[in-house]
Formats: C-alpha cells, structure tokens, sequence
C-alpha cells in the first residue's frame, strides 16, 4: 500500500531546484519546430470567402478572379481544393492549410452537398489513425481540420435547410464557427434580428459551435489575477457576438484621421474591417488564431479525433437510435469522386498507359530485331555451311589426283 504526501514550498531564502524552467523548455521546442494550422471555408459563392482568407492572414494566399468563375460551368459536385502556406511571424513559422470548398450550394438541388465536405473530414481522422498504426511514427501527414468556418448567406431571414444539415454534420467531427458574411449589406438592427434568429436556430438543432473555455466554476472572490478576469471576460463578448458578422478586404483607404485602414469603400463613407463597430472581424481572427488557436487545434486532437478513434476500433453497427451524422466505420475514400481529383487520376492513368505502350512497342521492335538478327545468322551460317562443303569436296578432288 502506497502513500502520497504533499511537501510544502520552499522558504524564498532557499534555492530553486529548477523545475519552473519546463515552461521555458517547452517555449523554445515549440518556437524551434513551429506549428501547422488547417482551416476549412465552407459556404456559398460571392460571401467573399477568399477575400476574408487574404485579409485574416494580411496577405495573398489566393487570388480571387471572379470574371473566371462565372465564365466557368457550374459544377456538379463540391471540390476540395487545398491551398499550403507557410506564414512567419517573430521567427515562429505556422504552416497553414486552407481547405476551400467551391461548388457547394450552387446547384438547383443541394441534396448531400455537405457529403463531400464530411467524406474529406472523415478521410483525414482516418488517414491519420492509419499512420498512427504504422511502426515508424516520427512523420506524420496531419491534414485534420481544427476549424470550419461557415459562411452565412446575409438574407435576413433565417437559415435555409441546407446550412441547417451541413452545420449540424460538421459539428460532429470538427470545431464550427458560423459566420455572416457581408454583413454591411444589412442594417444594424437587421444584423441583430437575424443573429438571433440563428442562435435560436442552433440552439433548436442541437448544433455543436466551438466555444472559447469559460471557467464558470471559479469563484470571482477567488481571482487574484487581473488576467484570468480580463481572459473570461474576453471569452465572454466572443460568445456574445457569435455568430459573427464580418467584412472581407485587401484595399487601404484613409479613415479621415491620416491613418490608412482596411476597409470598404461607399459613397456615403467607409465600412473599416477592424472596427468592432462595424463588425466582428477582430473578434473572429482572436477567436481563431490570437487568442484560441491551441484550443482549435487540441480540440479536435482529443475530442473530435478521439471521438473517431473510438468509434471506429469499436467497430459496432450505427444502431437506430444512434446519431447517424457521427461515423463509426470506414470512409469509403471519396476523394477520388472529386472532379478536380479525378481529372488528376484520369492523367495519371493515362499516362501510365502510353508509358506501358511506348515499352510494349519498344519491346515487340526488341523482339524483331532479334528475329531478324537470328534470320541473318542463320544465313550466314548456310552459307559457311556450303562454303565448308565446297571445300571439303575440293579436298577429296586433291586427295583422288595425288594417288
């Protein structure tokens, strides 16, 4: 039988032993192998999706032609396509990975539109357990999405059916943020009419949004720390304000004052981007990468992934009475039903198969030189063959006049 004991601190007068420096340690693994970071966009066309990427990272990481997009045929299924950065900031390096989801919700019938976008998720936890399985772990490829932003079309009413489905599939497999997008089309009262009504909505769903820690259980008579109440309070107005209502925009204009800011340009005034006045765009970019950007990212790893894990080495049938958008078998890798996927197999297989021809080819081409190769030996060797015998005859004619 063991026993704990707690040992008291340590009088100021006595020396350190050294055990408060693993926080420093820990600090400078960190900053030496840097992070990764993977952000999914999900939402219609023209909410300005790719605008808000550029102008959350301050700077260009997709170029944004919409004369090309709507010159292009509407395609039939929702793409995946990923855009890899590396963003450095005070010589700490963050990979980044920006999942786009184009196609989605364009089409007349949107049924299972959200199927590819929760295929994807689903395929990255399982790709992930795969490697984990493997006897050589040192490098994994991590792909797991730790926030899913969904934008919001800006119509003032309500969420249509296929926000409702889409946003209740994603929360169970990955941290959810809903968005309103182009929210200076809409007036300040109507933006707050029509928060409300999505917070009723999701409240009467049962949908799962990501929600910075609140440490309800901690006495405020307790609190001694002026951080840890500015923190809650922080965490608090970021809850308040969700969902948030942001404005996309790469372009500088003066505020006024002399002071150049991001912002969008009216005739009757500018509309600043980070100006919590007029939207919530300073709120959303601490909520995911200032502020709680660990907490996205160990969310998914201990919750959402152990979650999956579970759920698939159980290896039990999804019962009746069971949530039908939580997955408890494999994914069937759809990836490759992905236009954009697909074109690039159809490449490779076609590739591979004038490779297999030009070999083929080269091969028959081999294979008749030899032919002609031996046709000619065997030529040569007749005539030897006779030459031989002719000289052979020539020497018994020699022989015969010698006797």
């Amino acid at each position: 039988m063991t026993t704990s004991s707690t040992v008291a601190p340590a009088p100021a007068s006595q020396q350190f032993v050294g055990i408060s420096n693993l926080p420093n340690q820990r600090y400078k693994i960190v900053s030496e192998n840097g992070g990764h970071f993977t952000l999914m966009i999900c939402g219609e066309s023209g909410l300005g999706k790719t605008t808000f990427i550029n102008t959350l990272f301050q700077t260009t990481l997709k170029q944004s032609d919409p004369q090309r997009r709507h010159s292009q045929p509407i395609q039939k299924t929702v793409e995946i396509d990923i855009l890899r950065a590396e963003l450095v900031e005070k010589k700490f390096k963050l990979k980044v990975n920006v999942i786009d989801t184009p196609g989605f919700g364009d089409n007349v019938n949107n049924s299972k539109a959200w199927q590819p976008i929760v295929d994807f998720i689903d395929d990255q936890h399982d790709s992930f357990m795969r490697q984990e399985q493997q006897p050589f772990r040192d490098v994994k490829f991590d792909l797991r999405v730790h926030a899913v932003l969904y934008f919001i079309k800006p119509t003032g009413h309500g969420l249509k059916p296929i926000d409702i489905e889409t946003m209740k599939r994603i929360s169970t497999r990955a941290n959810l943020i809903p968005v309103i997008a182009k929210a200076d089309t809409l007036t300040s009262n109507e933006l707050q009419i029509f928060k409300n009504r999505i917070r009723q909505v999701i409240e009467a769903q049962e949908i799962r949004i990501f929600t910075p820690p609140l440490e309800s259980n901690v006495d405020s008579s307790d609190i001694t720390n002026n951080q840890d109440v500015a923190a809650i309070e922080h965490a608090r107005q970021l809850i308040e304000s969700m969902p948030f209502a942001i404005i996309g925009s790469t372009q500088k204009f003066d505020n006024g004052s002399g002071q150049l800011v991001l912002a969008r340009k009216y005739p009757w005034g500018l509309v600043e981007v980070e100006n919590d006045l007029h939207c919530d765009f300073r709120k959303l970019r601490s909520l995911v990468l200032r502020t709680y950007l660990l907490d996205l990212i160990l969310t998914t790893n201990e919750l959402h992934y152990e979650t999956y894990r579970r759920l698939r080495l159980e290896g039990n049938e999804n019962p009746n009475d069971a949530d039908p958008s939580i997955p408890l078998r494999a994914p069937l890798r759809k990836l490759s039903h992905n236009p954009k996927f697909k074109e690039e197999e159809n490449m490779l297989k076609k590739y591979f198969t004038d490779q297999v021809k030009a070999e083929e080819q080269r091969f028959r081409q081999w294979e008749q030189n030899i032919v002609n190769e031996r046709v000619k030996l065997n030529t040569d060797l007749e005539e030897l063959q006779n030459k031989i015998k002719k000289l052979e005859e020539q020497n018994k004619l020699l022989q015969s006049r010698k006797r």
